[in-house]
Formats: structure tokens, C-alpha cells, sequence
């Protein structure tokens, strides 16, 4: 095994501490200032630490007290989780038999080049016709709705990544199982889709990340709390109907726990779902 040098590896090191300090940083200014009193954050100079930390932000936006802050909070929060919720399972549902098939058929991946084709567009290209789409079933203002409209977001992406990973199955595996007597459902059902757990797994956090995330349609499509996402909430907090930063930053600190317990539980299948199609063998 090859040694590395003592200088290499301080090199290494000090580039992976200062990859933490760029990425965390403002994670951990974010959460300083929703616990910094208000006078502390307009204070000049700026005081990096609050002389006495204030954690009523939080019991503010999770109170569900009728017209108040933290009622247009938690249902934001419910709809998002509604929303990402349904828009994965959909995919999901889609995309792992779309992959499977476009990685077993060579012939037809030109399909799949035409759809990705579609997902570079601009959002901003697809709003007309999606709003009137919407508009004609009765789904504007409707997590369903809204779910529907990530479906034709994340199953393009998602469909290319498990693709990605099905043709790092070996099909001898398969062909040796069916040459058992085992069906192609069967085999499918049994031999690939075990092997390409990790592959689902993050196709499936990447799904969730993109539509706990995305604000365009969310912001085009809903206007009230039956519908509305938590990245509507925040940027109705940070428009100017709330003049304590303490209080957008509690709600970016609670916005951003789900994905990252769910990155944190996950991130094994992550790691392995990304690198499974670097070797094949």
C-alpha cells in the first residue's frame, strides 16, 4: 500500500476543514440568529453572539393559535411534507420500472435523451400551459395538484439515475435466473431490484430534496394555507410582512431540519447509490 506523505495529508485534511467551515457556516450563523434578540441583530457593530439566547422564535412558529405566524407556518409545513410525500412515491413508482426498462433496452434510450430534453427547459416556459392544465381539472391551490406538477419534474431525473444503475446489474444475473424458471416479474422483483436498492434509495432523497426545495411552481400555483409550501411561507416572511430576521431565520432553521435528518439516516444508501455505477464487474 502506498505511503502518503505527512504534508500530503495535512493538505487533504485542510482542504476538508475548510469545505466544513464554507458549508456550515451559514447553517450555523442561520441558527445564532434565531436565537440573537432583536436589538442584537441591529446592533452595530454586529454582535456575533447573543448576550442571552432567545429560543422564543421557535415555540412562536410552532404554536398553531388561530391567524397567528406560526399557524401559516405549520401548515406550510404540512403541505410540503404532503407534497414531497406524494411527488416521491409517484416517482419513485414511475421511475424504477422507466430505468429498468430503458437500461434493458438500449434501442428505445432515445426516449429517455427527449424526456431529460424537456427538464433542461426553464420553468418559466412550462408555467402557462401548466397553469391552464390546472386550472381545467380543478387543481390550482391543491397539494395534489402540486404534487402532480413535481411528478413531471423529478421523473425525468429520476428515471436517468436509476437507469444509471441498472446498467451497473450485470443482465447475466438475470439471464441465470430466468434460465432457473424464473419469470422476468419475478426476477425483476427478486434479483434486480434487491441489487439496486442503494440506486432507489437515493433517487428517492434526491426526489425529496427537489420538491422540498422547489419555489417557482409552488409560488405560481398555490395562494393560501391549504396549499401553500414552506418555501412560499419564508419568502411571505422575508417580503416585508415581518420585520424580525430573527424570526425568517428560525423558519429556515426548521425548513432545513426534515432534509437533513432524512440526508443523515440516508446517507450510506447515498454514498452507495452514487458510486455503485463507478465500477462494473
Amino acid at each position: 500500500m502506498e505511503r502518503k506523505s505527512p504534508v500530503f495529508t495535512a493538505f487533504i485534511y485542510a482542504c476538508a476543514i475548510l469545505l466544513a467551515v464554507v458549508i456550515l457556516a451559514p447553517l450555523a450563523w442561520l441558527f445564532v440568529m434565531s436565537i440573537s434578540p432583536a436589538a442584537d441583530l441591529a446592533a452595530k457593530p454586529l454582535r456575533w453572539w447573543p448576550q442571552a439566547a432567545d429560543f422564543s422564535r421557535y415555540t412562536q412558529l410552532l404554536s398553531r393559535a388561530e391567524n397567528s405566524a406560526g399557524a401559516a407556518f405549520t401548515a406550510s409545513l404540512r403541505n410540503s411534507l404532503e407534497v414531497a410525500a406524494m411527488a416521491t412515491l409517484a416517482t419513485s413508482v414511475l421511475a424504477v420500472p422507466a430505468g429498468w426498462a430503458v437500461s434493458r433496452t438500449p434501442s428505445v434510450g432515445w426516449s429517455l435523451s427527449m424526456v431529460i430534453a424537456t427538464y433542461m427547459l426553464p420553468p418559466v416556459a412550462l408555467s402557462v400551459p401548466l397553469y391552464i392544465g390546472l386550472s381545467h381539472l380543478g387543481l390550482l391551490n391543491n397539494v395534489f395538484g402540486l404534487a402532480l406538477i413535481y411528478l413531471t419534474i423529478l421523473a425525468p431525473f429520476t428515471t436517468w439515475l436509476m437507469k444509471s444503475g441498472f446498467d451497473s446489474i450485470p443482465r447475466e444475473i438475470e439471464a441465470a435466473a430466468m434460465i432457473d424458471g424464473a419469470g422476468l416479474l419475478q426476477t425483476w422483483r427478486i434479483i434486480t431490484l434487491p441489487l439496486a436498492a442503494p440506486v432507489v434509495a437515493t433517487s428517492a432523497l434526491f426526489a425529496v430534496l427537489l420538491a422540498w426545495d422547489e419555489f417557482f411552481y409552488a409560488l405560481l400555483f398555490t395562494s393560501d394555507q391549504r396549499a401553500k409550501t414552506l418555501t412560499v411561507a419564508i419568502a411571505d416572511l422575508a417580503g416585508g410582512r415581518v420585520s424580525d430576521y430573527g424570526l425568517i431565520a428560525t423558519a429556515g432553521v426548521l425548513a432545513a431540519l426534515p432534509p437533513v435528518l432524512i440526508g443523515l439516516v440516508m446517507q450510506r444508501a447515498l454514498i452507495s447509490g452514487l458510486t455503485s455505477g463507478g465500477v462494473k464487474g
